[in-house]
């Protein structure tokens, strides 16, 4: 089967950090960009951050020098380190690859 598998979500106070993890399965993870999605309550999908095959990444403008977006290989893994949390960070955050797949998303609530 074709999966992505999202974690790593939780409830955090402003200014905390986060790590999200998303572990493919079911194709060549290697071969492909990647992405992390989120939607926050009562708002639509919104892109965060992507990752090219040859680690090339983009960021919104909203995360930049917040949030990083890395890639194992090796693991199948896609990783979101998520620094300096602000309210407006609070959404669930899917992973996303080839084909419009998406994973189910992991919940991050930011508040005091």
């Amino acid at each position: 089967d074709v999966q992505l598998q999202a974690s790593g979500g939780g409830l955090v106070q402003p200014g905390g950090s986060l790590r999200l993890s998303c572990v493919a399965s079911g194709f060549r993870f290697s071969s492909f960009a990647m992405s992390w999605l989120r939607q926050a309550p009562g708002k639509g999908l919104e892109s965060v951050s992507d990752i090219m095959n040859d680690d090339r990444t983009a960021y919104a403008d909203s995360v930049k020098g917040r949030f990083t977006i890395s890639r194992d290989n090796a693991k199948n893994t896609l990783y979101l380190q998520m620094n300096n949390l602000k309210p407006e960070d609070t959404a669930v955050y899917h992973c996303a690859g080839p084909s419009s797949l998406r994973g189910q998303g992991t919940l991050v609530t930011v508040s005091s």
